[in-house]
C-alpha cells in the first residue's frame, strides 16, 4: 500500500481550516516579542529519530507539537457546544507547536471538547472518542481548555482525562499484532493521577473487551498497585498487558528503588516489548535529564504472555475493556514498528527535554492571560505572605528569597482567561498543570479542571480596584458579593459581614486587597 508522507496530510472534510489564524498568531507573536524558538532543530523530531534508527512510528499523537519535522497537518479536532461545528488545530508551522490561539478564537464564547487526536504518521491511526466496552459505558470527549501549558514558550493545550473520558482506534494500520515487536512512549504528568483502572496509551483489543492475557501492550501510568509489593507512593510507569499492571515478569516490582516518579509536572513514560520473551520499562523527567530503566527482562511468567497476542487497536485514557475510572494527562506519544534501540530512546528523551515543557510564559507580574504572578497580602500583619497551595488547600504563607523551590512554586500562578467568563481571570498552578484555584464550600482549593460549568464558575474571579484603595480585589464569578480573602491564614470567598467567622468586617477591605507581582518561581 502506498503511504503518504506525514507532511502531505490533508485536513478532514467539513472541518474549519485555521491556517490564516495561525499566520496571524505567528505575526502577532513576532511583533509582540513573545515568540519562542522554532521546534527543536526541525530536522529531527521524535518520529524522525525513531525512523532513522529503523523503527518508524506507526502512530504519532500530540496535542502540543508536531512529531515529524515536516508535519504540517492537523494535530487534533475540537467541537464547540454552541453549534456543534468542528475545527482542526494544527501547528503554527511545519514541525512546530500547536496553534492554541486558533482554538481560543474558534471556542470563544462557548466551550469545546476534543473529538479527535490525529495520527501524524502515514498510517492515519486517528483516535476518536471511545465507545462502550466490557467495563465501561461510552466515553465523552475531554474539555479542550482544561490543561493549558507552556511548551517551547508557546501556550498550548494538553489533554486532561477525567473518569469517563477516553479515545480509541479499533481499525489501525501497521500496529503490532500477535507477538510482533513494538515500542511506545508518552509524555504525561505525575500531578494528575489516581489509583483507578486504567490510564493507558498503547496497544489494545479491537472489540473493547478483555479477550485474555497478552492481548494488550500499553503504557500505564498511575498509583494503582495491581501486584504487591509496589515500593513508594508512585505514580509508576507500568505495562498493561491485560489482566494486570506489570512492573516485572512477576507482576510486582522486583526493583525496590523504583518508588515512582513523584509529582513531576511532566513525565516521559516508555515501554518496549519484543512480543516474545522480553519487555522493558523506562521513565524520565520530561523537563531535564535522561531515562531511568526500572525493568528489563522476561515477559510475565503467567500463561498467555509469552508470546504476546496483541490485537493492534490503540487506546488512550482507559483500559482495553474501557475500564474508565482513571484520570491522567496526555501531551504527546508515539508507537513504533519494532523495538527502538536505547540510543534512539535517549535521543528522543533529549528532544522532549529540548521542547521546553513547562518553561516560562514570557510574561510576568500582570493580570494579562499567560502572565505568571504571585499574589501578596496587603494587610499590615501579613505583607510578606502570599497565596499558595499546600496539599490541595489554598493558604496564606510567608515566602522569601530564601524559601525552598517548592514553596516558591506553590506560590506562583499562571493567569488564564476566566474559565466561565473571558473578561475575568482564573489562576492555574505553576507546578500542577491543569489544576486551578477554585472555591468549594467557601474555601479555596487547588483542584484539576474537570470541564463542568460548576468548576468553571468556581474557578473564575473578576478583578476590581482594591477595596482598601490599594492593589486588586477579586470577586467570585458566581458569588459576586464575595471576594477572595485571607482569614486566619486560610483562603475563602468572603462577604463584608455575615454569619461565618471569615465574613467578619474587621480588616475586610485590607484582607480582600492583593498586590499582583512578579512570580516567585523562576
Amino acid at each position: 500500500m502506498l503511504l503518504r508522507s506525514p507532511h502531505a496530510r490533508s485536513r478532514r472534510p467539513g472541518s474549519v481550516p485555521l491556517s490564516l489564524l495561525a499566520v496571524c498568531a505567528t505575526l502577532a507573536a513576532l511583533l509582540l516579542g513573545v515568540g519562542a524558538p522554532p521546534a527543536a532543530a526541525a530536522s529531527s523530531l521524535p518520529c524522525d529519530l525513531y525512523g532513522a534508527a529503523g523503527t518508524p512510528c506507526v502512530a504519532a499523537h500530540s496535542m502540543v507539537r508536531a512529531l515529524y519535522a515536516s508535519y504540517n497537518g492537523p494535530l487534533y479536532q475540537v467541537r464547540r457546544a454552541s453549534d456543534g461545528a468542528t475545527a482542526n488545530i494544527g501547528p503554527l508551522s511545519a514541525g512546530g507547536y500547536a496553534d492554541a490561539a486558533a482554538q481560543d478564537s474558534f471556542c470563544a464564547g462557548t466551550t469545546c471538547v476534543v473529538t479527535e487526536i490525529h495520527d501524524q504518521s502515514p498510517r492515519h491511526n486517528d483516535l476518536t472518542v471511545e465507545g462502550a466496552g466490557g467495563a465501561g459505558a461510552a466515553d465523552v470527549g475531554a474539555p479542550a481548555d482544561a490543561l493549558p501549558v507552556t511548551v517551547g514558550g508557546h501556550q498550548v493545550y494538553g489533554l486532561e482525562i477525567s473518569a469517563g473520558m477516553g479515545y480509541r482506534d479499533n481499525s489501525t494500520s501497521g500496529v503490532a499484532v500477535n507477538g510482533q515487536a513494538e515500542g511506545m512512549y508518552m509524555v504525561t504528568s505525575g500531578t494528575h493521577v489516581n489509583n483507578r483502572c486504567c490510564f493507558d496509551y498503547g496497544n489494545a483489543e479491537t472489540n473493547n473487551m478483555d479477550t485474555g492475557n497478552g492481548h494488550m501492550d500499553a503504557i500505564n501510568f498511575g498509583t494503582e498497585c495491581w501486584f504487591s509489593p509496589c515500593y513508594g507512593q508512585g505514580p509508576w510507569v507500568q505495562a498493561d498487558l491485560e489482566n494486570g499492571l506489570f512492573q516485572s515478569d512477576a507482576g510486582y516490582s522486583r526493583n525496590s528503588s523504583n518508588t515512582g516518579t513523584g509529582p513531576l509536572p511532566f513525565v516521559t513514560a516508555l515501554l518496549k516489548n519484543n512480543g516474545q520473551n522480553h519487555f522493558a520499562l523506562k521513565y524520565g523527567n520530561a523537563q531535564s535529564g535522561g531515562l531511568t530503566t526500572t525493568y528489563s527482562g522476561g515477559e510475565p511468567t503467567a500463561g498467555g504472555y509469552s508470546p504476546m497476542h496483541q490485537e493492534g487497536a490503540i487506546v488512550l485514557g482507559t483500559g482495553g475493556d474501557n475500564s474508565n475510572g482513571s484520570i491522567g494527562s496526555f501531551f504527546e506519544g508515539v508507537m513504533t514498528s519494532g523495538i527502538p534501540t536505547d540510543a534512539a530512546d535517549n535521543a528522543v528523551q533529549a528532544n522532549i527535554v529540548s521542547a521546553g515543557y513547562g518553561g516560562p510564559t514570557g510574561s510576568t507580574g500582570t493580570l494579562s492571560p499567560g502572565s505568571e504572578i504571585s499574589l501578596r497580602a496587603t494587610t499590615s500583619c501579613c505583607t510578606g505572605h502570599y497565596i499558595r497551595h499546600q496539599g490541595d488547600a489554598g493558604v496564606l504563607s510567608t515566602v522569601t528569597s530564601s524559601s525552598s523551590s517548592l514553596d516558591k512554586n506553590d506560590a506562583t500562578w499562571i493567569v488564564r482567561r476566566g474559565l466561565a467568563d473571558r473578561s475575568c481571570v482564573s489562576f492555574e498552578s505553576r507546578n500542577y498543570p491543569g489544576d486551578f484555584l477554585r472555591h468549594y464550600d467557601y474555601r479555596l482549593h487547588r483542584q484539576p479542571m474537570d470541564g463542568t460549568a460548576q468548576f468553571r464558575a468556581d474557578a473564575t474571579f473578576c478583578p476590581q480596584a482594591g477595596k482598601s484603595g490599594t492593589g486588586t480585589s477579586f470577586a467570585s464569578y458566581n458569588y459576586p458579593t464575595r471576594y477572595l480573602r485571607h482569614y486566619a491564614y486560610n483562603l475563602y470567598i468572603a462577604s463584608n459581614g455575615g454569619s461565618h467567622d471569615f465574613d467578619s468586617s474587621t480588616s475586610w477591605p485590607d484582607d480582600v486587597s492583593w498586590a499582583v507581582g512578579a512570580p516567585w518561581a523562576p
